[in-house]
């Protein structure tokens, strides 16, 4: 059976937060719409840099014995992975199986074309988490310069102590929050350039050890279900 004293805590906690908000004044509400922004970035981020998304363990590992398997002839199996296109190595390789037979030139150079797509969608978001750097904090100093308002509003002949109490509340509320916002976003920023620069880099090893491999290699063989171009007489 379940705590009875839990359900009036919560209602408490709830009070609490209503009355955090209020006080605040309406640039609270922003920075709490900001938050959750942020937070939607972070982990949408978080899910697309993950390894498997972009560099699977077994594919990279796969990759090193390429140049063996074209060497034997065993890589059609991991050539056709790569037209499977689950992850942004296997995309790009797929683009380097369609160019096979090629000239390493040709070959880096298609795969280049199809990697700057591939690095704006690793980058997406990112401009999301610039934003929210930027106007977590100007919006916890508008709520600081609404809390000023509120003090001198209490400021006069008879001062009104509740009023100049509850501007300093404002004031001070909004910049931590504005300010609590934007520290992890920063956090966040930095690690994921990190991550997007590490990823990058890898991919570039990883594809030019394909492009080596797949340099002067028999072509992609036509698909069967093509329509024959019937023979002039």
């Amino acid at each position: 059976m379940p705590d009875q004293s839990f359900v009036p805590l919560l209602a408490f906690n709830l009070q609490a937060i209503r009355d955090f908000f209020h006080d605040g004044g309406i640039f609270m509400y922003a920075l709490a719409l900001t938050s959750f922004v942020a937070l939607a970035a972070i982990v949408f981020k978080v899910l697309s840099l993950r390894r498997e998304a972009v560099i699977p363990a077994r594919l990279e590992q796969e990759l090193d014995q390429l140049e063996q398997r074209a060497a034997n002839g065993q890589a059609e199996g991991l050539l056709a992975r790569f037209r499977e296109g689950g992850s942004t190595l296997a995309r790009l390789c797929g683009v380097a199986v369609e160019h096979r037979g090629k000239s390493r030139a040709d070959i880096t150079d298609a795969v280049q074309a199809s990697a700057k797509d591939e690095i704006v969608q690793l980058n997406s978001g990112m401009t999301i988490l610039d934003t929210v750097i930027t106007v977590a904090p100007l919006f916890g100093l508008l709520g600081t310069a609404s809390g000023l308002v509120v003090i001198f509003q209490g400021l006069g002949d008879t001062t009104d102590h509740n009023m100049v109490a509850r501007g300093i509340g404002r004031a001070l509320d909004n910049t931590i929050v504005g300010l609590a916002i934007a520290v992890p976003a920063v956090v966040a920023h930095g690690w994921f350039s990190r991550r997007i620069e590490v990823l990058t880099s890898r991919l570039e090893v990883l594809l030019a050890k394909v492009a080596r491999s797949l340099e002067g290699a028999p072509a992609a063989p036509v698909p069967s279900n093509l329509p024959r171009v019937p023979e002039k007489p």
